[in-house]
C-alpha cells in the first residue's frame, strides 16, 4: 500500500512508467558500462591522434594539434548542451541512447579512414612524404570526430544523473549514503576506464596498427550501446522538465527589456516578484542592474490571477535573479582554472617528445608514447586517497586539532603545480634538444636520442597533482557557493572551463606558430630538433604565473568562502538533512 509521501513523490517527479519493479542497483551495471565503454573508446583515440594525423594525413604538428584542441573543446562542450536538452526536452534515457548511436557511427567513420586507403591521402612512411588530403577525405575525418563529440556529449551529460535517478528514494533514510556510494563508484569506473584506454588501446595502436587500434573502440562502443538498451525495461525514466538554464536566460532577457525603468530607492516585497514559499523577499544590492528583471511594473498586467508572471521573459522572481548573481560571482575565480587545463592539454606535444626519447623500461619492453598520460591518471588516483586518508589525519594529529586546506588554497596550489609542470617541461626539452643536436640528429625528427623518456614524468606527475587540487577544489567551491537549486550547473562549470581552455590552447598554439615562423623555424615545428618547444613551454609558464596573480586578485575581491566557514558548513549540512526528511 502506498504512503502519502510516495504519492507526493510521484506527483513531483512523474515517471514514464511507475512500476515498483523498476530502478535499483540492478540497473547500475548497464548504465556504468555504457559510459565506461564510451570513455575507453573515446579516450583511447585521443593520445595517439596527433601521431595519426601527422603520419596518415600529412598534417603539420601545429595544425594537427589545433584539430585535437577543437575536437577536445567540442567533446567538453557538448555535455553542457546535452544536459540542457535532456532536462528540458528529451529526458536522460533518450539522450543517452541518442548519444550512444551517434558515437558508434562516428567511430565507424573514423575506423574507415584507417582501413580504406581511398579515405586518406597517400603517405610514404619511409620518406615521411604525404600527399595533401582532399576535401572529401578531410570532410570524412571531421565528420567522424564531430559525431564522436556529439555522441560523447549525449552520454556524459546524462549518465551519472540517470544512474542517480535509479537510486534516489527520498523517503529512504539511507538515500544520501546510497547516492554518495554511487558517485564514488561512478568516478572509480571512469578513472579505471581511462587507464585502460591509455594503456591497452594505445598499445594495440602502436603494435597492431591503426586498423585494429581504431576497430577495438568501434566494438567497445557497440557494446556500450547494446548494454544500455538491454536493460531498457528496468529503468526509471523521469520526464523532462524546465531547465534552470532557461530561468537564468530569462533573467538576462528580462533585465534587458526593463533596462529603462528606475529601481526603487527603498526595496519592499510589494515591488519585487517573489516565488511562493521563498525566503528571499528582496534582491541584494550586488549587480544591482539585474534587479530590474524582478520589478513589478503593473500588477494587473505582469501577474496572473494565481500570482505567477504573465510573461516569464519580462518578469522573473527574486530567486532567479539571485541565482544568476551567484553564478556571475564565482566565474572569475573559476576562470583562473582555464590556464591549468591549457597546460594539461600540452600532452599532445609530450607524445611527440616521448617518441623521440628512449622509452625502454626493460631491454624487451618500451612504454608506448601515447601511454605516458597514464602517469597523470595514476597520480590523481594515488593522491586523492593519500590526501584524504593519510596527509590530513597525520597533519591533524601533529597539530592537535583538525587541519584542512581552504578551497581557495587548494585551487591556488593546483595552479602552482600546473605552472611548475611547464617549467619542468621547458628544462627537460632544452636538455633533450641539446643532446639531439650534439648527436647530429637535427635533420632527423623521428630519431631517438640517448635520453630516457622517464624524464618527462614531472610534467605528468605535477599535472596529476594540479587536477585534484584545482579541479576538485573548484567543483567543491561551486557547490558551496551556489544555491542548492544550481547543483547541476555547479557540476558543469568545470567542464565549461575545460571547453574554453581548449579554445585558448588552440589560439596560443596558432599565434606562437604564426609569429615565430616568420623569423625562420617555428617554435613548434614538426621537427622538434629544429623547433624550440622549450621556449614555448617557458611562455606557458610565464602565462601561468600571470594567471596566478590574477587568481590572487580574484580571491581578494571575492572575500571568504562559505565552504571554508565551519559553522556555515555545519548549517548547510543540517539544512540538507532537513530537506531530505521533509520530502
Amino acid at each position: 500500500m502506498e504512503t502519502p509521501s510516495d504519492e507526493n513523490n510521484k506527483i513531483r517527479e512523474p515517471f514514464l512508467s511507475s512500476s515498483p519493479s523498476k530502478g535499483g542497483f540492478r540497473t547500475l551495471p548497464f548504465i556504468l558500462a555504457t559510459e565506461a565503454f564510451e570513455r575507453v573508446a573515446t579516450i583511447g583515440l585521443s593520445p595517439n591522434m596527433i601521431v595519426y594525423l601527422r603520419r596518415e594525413f600529412g598534417m603539420e604538428t601545429a595544425k594537427a594539434a589545433n584539430v585535437i584542441f577543437f575536437w577536445s573543446a567540442a567533446t567538453n562542450f557538448t555535455p553542457i548542451i546535452g544536459a540542457f536538452i535532456a532536462d528540458s526536452y528529451m529526458g536522460k534515457y533518450r539522450m543517452i541512447g541518442f548519444g550512444s548511436v551517434l558515437c558508434f557511427l562516428g567511430m565507424i567513420l573514423l575506423w574507415s579512414t584507417a582501413i580504406i586507403p581511398q579515405a586518406r591521402p597517400y603517405c610514404d612512411q619511409f620518406n615521411t612524404i604525404c600527399e595533401a588530403p582532399t576535401t572529401p577525405q578531410l570532410l570524412l575525418l571531421y565528420c567522424s570526430l564531430g559525431l564522436i563529440s556529439i555522441g560523447a556529449g549525449g552520454i556524459r551529460s546524462s549518465c551519472m544523473a540517470f544512474g542517480a535517478d535509479q537510486l534516489d528514494k527520498r523517503n529512504n533514510p539511507e538515500n544520501t549514503k546510497t547516492l554518495q556510494s554511487f558517485f564514488g563508484w561512478y568516478y572509480a569506473t571512469i578513472t579505471f576506464s581511462a587507464l585502460i584506454a591509455v594503456t591497452l588501446i594505445v598499445y594495440v595502436q602502436d603494435t597492431l596498427g591503426w586498423g585494429m587500434g581504431f576497430g577495438i573502440p568501434v566494438m567497445l562502443m557497440f557494446g556500450s550501446a547494446v548494454s544500455f538498451f538491454l536493460a531498457s525495461s528496468f529503468y526509471i525514466k523521469l520526464k523532462a522538465k524546465t531547465s534552470l538554464l532557461t530561468g537564468l536566460a530569462q533573467v538576462i532577457v528580462a533585465s534587458f527589456r526593463n533596462r529603462r525603468i528606475e529601481l526603487p530607492s527603498h526595496a519592499t516585497n510589494e515591488v519585487y516578484h517573489i516565488r511562493k514559499g521563498s525566503m528571499l523577499q528582496v534582491p541584494s544590492e550586488k549587480l544591482r542592474f539585474l534587479n530590474k528583471a524582478c520589478v513589478i511594473k503593473d500588477p494587473q498586467e505582469d501577474l496572473t490571477s494565481n500570482g505567477d508572471a504573465s510573461n516569464p521573459w519580462s518578469l522573473c522572481t527574486v530567486d532567479q535573479v539571485e541565482d544568476l548573481k551567484a553564478l556571475i560571482r564565482v566565474m572569475p575565480l573559476c576562470s583562473a582554472g582555464i590556464m591549468m587545463s591549457v597546460n594539461v592539454y600540452q600532452s599532445s606535444f609530450m607524445v611527440i617528445q616521448a617518441g623521440t626519447m628512449d622509452r625502454h623500461v626493460t631491454p624487451n619492453f618500451e612504454i608506448p608514447a601515447g601511454s605516458f598520460s597514464m602517469f597523470m591518471m595514476i597520480s590523481i588516483v594515488v593522491w586523492i586517497p593519500f590526501y584524504d586518508r593519510i596527509a590530513l589525519p597525520l597533519a591533524s594529529k601533529i597539530k592537535g586539532k583538525p587541519v584542512r586546506l581552504g578551497l581557495k588554497q587548494r585551487m591556488g596550489i593546483g595552479l602552482l603545480c600546473s605552472g611548475s609542470s611547464m617549467v619542468a617541461s621547458a628544462i627537460i626539452e632544452y636538455t633533450r634538444r641539446k643532446i639531439a643536436i650534439e648527436e647530429g640528429l637535427s635533420d632527423e625528427p623521428a630519431a631517438v636520442v640517448h635520453m630516457s623518456a622517464l624524464w618527462i614524468l614531472p610534467f605528468y606527475i605535477l599535472g596529476g597533482l594540479a587536477e585534484p587540487f584545482n579541479g576538485i577544489g573548484q567543483i567543491e567551491f561551486c557547490y558551496s557557493e551556489l544555491p542548492k537549486t544550481m547543483s547541476t550547473i555547479a557540476a558543469n562549470i568545470y567542464g565549461f572551463g575545460t571547453f574554453i581552455s581548449n579554445l585558448v590552447a588552440s589560439f596560443i598554439t596558432s599565434m606562437v606558430d604564426n609569429v615565430t615562423k616568420r623569423g625562420g623555424e617555428s617554435w613548434i615545428s614538426s621537427n622538434m630538433n629544429k623547433g624550440h618547444y622549450d621556449y614555448y613551454y617557458c611562455l606557458l609558464a610565464g602565462l601561468s604565473m600571470l594567471n596566478f596573480i590574477y587568481f590572487l586578485a580574484c580571491c581578494k575581491a571575492y572575500g571568504p568562502c562559505h565552504g571554508d566557514d565551519k559553522n556555515q558548513a555545519e548549517k548547510s549540512k543540517k539544512g540538507d538533512y532537513e530537506s531530505i526528511d521533509d520530502s
